[in-house]
């Protein structure tokens, strides 16, 4: 099709398997990037470090994140408080880093042009970069609950899981549980994600867009610390990141982790809307 053909709005033939051709290529864009390995070596090396630290000098009662204390009596709790250590800070900031970076990177360095010159459309370029982004938080959350299964069973062993609320289940039980943590935290930093993708589309300048995601949790975080405005805790991004501590209790509130899952979506669906109506009304490729 002409320049001219696109010029004045004709249709673009559509080619089977173009989204996946295009989402692998996003991929490999991702994954190829050292700064984005390096983050995931660093993610990795975190529950590297707790379990040594923890198998070297055992915590007292109290100190340390709630689950510190039991890692010695089953390694499955290293991968909880890795997740529990990582999310204020370390996951938002690799979460933010390339979520920042999927359309402003693009546009700084002159490619987002030529991306949009071939038959990919604005919305099918936001659902790749939108997915790509997807994949690279759930690779940073299964880093962490894999190196930290594995160093946890070497340092500590899998035994029965004791539960928060004092019950123990079998270890299958709790690896299931496990797989729901995991699931939970790249539900709660997909919100964040589409906040940083939503960023991307405004500015050329990625590093920009990076540091104002990170910005956001750390504002959210900040507001969820000040007493005085507990009346919009409940609505803030950050809030019950850490609400998958229900997971690791007898009785799970179904409907409590529903409505957080739900909050951290809606976040989600309304940035990723602004994103949307960003990229497909402004000049985003000069």
């Amino acid at each position: 099709m002409s320049s001219a053909d696109l010029a004045i709005g004709l249709p673009r033939p559509r080619y089977r398997g173009a989204f996946g051709r295009l989402y692998a290529s996003e991929l490999r864009l991702i994954l190829g990037r050292r700064r984005n390995l390096a983050l995931l070596a660093v993610l990795g090396v975190i529950p590297v470090l707790i379990g040594i630290a923890v198998d070297v000098n055992t915590p007292r009662g109290g100190d340390g994140p709630e689950f510190l204390g039991q890692i010695t009596d089953n390694g499955l709790f290293l991968v909880f408080t890795a997740l529990t250590v990582c999310l204020p800070l370390f996951l938002p900031l690799v979460v933010g880093v390339v979520s920042g970076d999927t359309i402003a990177g693009e546009a700084g360095l002159g490619t987002l042009r030529y991306l949009l010159t071939v038959p990919v459309t604005r919305r099918r370029l936001l659902a790749v970069k939108t997915l790509g982004a997807l994949t690279f938080t759930a690779a940073a959350v299964l880093t962490i609950t894999v190196v930290g299964l594995v160093v946890g069973a070497v340092l500590f062993g899998l035994h029965d899981v004791t539960l928060l609320s004092g019950d123990t289940v079998s270890l299958g039980n709790g690896l299931t549980r496990m797989v729901g943590v995991a699931a939970y935290v790249v539900v709660a930093l997909f919100g964040l994600a589409a906040v940083g993708l939503f960023l991307s589309t405004l500015t050329e300048n990625a590093i920009a867009a990076m540091a104002t995601t990170v910005a956001f949790s750390v504002f959210s975080l900040v507001l969820d610390a000040v007493p005085q405005l507990s009346a919009i805790h409940p609505w803030l991004l950050t809030h019950n990141w850490l609400g998958f501590g229900e997971l690791l209790r007898t009785g799970v509130d179904g409907r409590l982790l529903l409505q957080w899952s739900l909050l951290h979506l809606s976040y989600a669906a309304v940035f990723l809307s602004l994103a949307f109506a960003r990229i497909t009304t402004k000049d985003i490729t000069s």
